[in-house]
């Protein structure tokens, strides 16, 4: 199902920072993304192409850590087919405020039974490469999730806090809310909640770059699968002097312009939409 916004959703995420949407993918979908994550994080890449990152590997990684992936539409064609949905870019942009919205990267996240948790952070702390540096996400639930099996949990109203520093662990932290109480106390809400998503599989979650958001550890007997896609404005450049150690690399000498092969436009207002997608 496309996602199609109503005003009593914008204004929903207006006020709380993200917005929950039912039935983003139909159950064919949902299975054939979960078909795809086996084959990834054992290193079998459709395309060829590594992922930017890949950060859990069976014969190298603690076994009770996250897995991450993260560009697996450069490797995966499954993938691609979901995370560069049209629908995705025009609610991004819609929600945000901008003209369009490109996919900035992906995320394919599995927490098995027993894997820790995800720090609390904000998503635009990682983004000062690019101007304007602003990012939106779309979070979707390959399973069902429960609140005992570490599914994603939001600090509703946070994304109108000050932006915070990058935090000082994501993976496996002792302590995933550290730097979100600190954060809290900054901007006066030490009396902050979180809420724990509960939906079924096929629905997401677009929230904020600013909202704060983390997960914690698997209590559960089942995995807990997602797929995210990053977007950021279709007007987004990289920044003249700031450098993200991977994504700058698909910098042009002498250009601040981002390449469409690298960060397609998933929607633009007046109906543009990278060729090859």
């Amino acid at each position: 199902m496309a996602i199609s916004l109503k005003q009593a959703q914008i204004d929903t995420f207006a006020e709380t920072g993200f917005l929950v949407v039912e039935g983003m993918l139909d159950k064919a979908d949902v299975e054939a993304a979960r078909s795809r994550f086996e084959p990834l994080f054992a290193g079998e890449f459709e395309t060829g192409l590594r992922p930017d990152e890949w950060n859990w590997r069976a014969d190298a990684s603690p076994a009770d850590h996250t897995r991450q992936i993260c560009n697996a539409w450069k490797s995966d064609l499954t993938l691609r087919r979901i995370v560069t949905r049209e629908d995705i870019g025009q609610a991004c942009a819609e929600l945000r405020g901008w003209p369009g919205a490109r996919i900035n990267q992906d995320n394919v996240i599995w927490k098995p039974p027993g894997a820790r948790a995800l720090g609390f952070h904000q998503d635009d702390s990682y983004q000062d490469w690019i101007l304007p540096n602003e990012m939106m996400t779309c979070w979707i639930a390959l399973d069902d999730t429960r609140a005992n099996q570490g599914t994603i949990e939001y600090v509703p109203g946070s994304h109108v806090w000050p932006l915070s520093d990058p935090i000082e662990r994501f993976h496996a932290p002792e302590d995933p809310a550290v730097e979100l109480r600190a954060a809290a106390r900054n901007a006066g809400h030490e009396d902050f909640e979180t809420l724990a998503i509960e939906v079924p599989a096929g629905s997401c979650v677009l929230h904020h770059g600013r909202t704060w958001h983390g997960s914690r550890n698997n209590h559960g007997p089942a995995p807990r699968r997602a797929l995210v896609a990053h977007c950021m404005s279709s007007e987004a450049r990289f920044h003249p002097r700031n450098v993200s150690p991977i994504y700058s690399r698909y910098k042009r000498q002498g250009s601040e312009e981002m390449d469409e092969s690298f960060f397609p436009i998933l929607w633009r207002q007046d109906g543009y939409r990278t060729s090859w997608l």
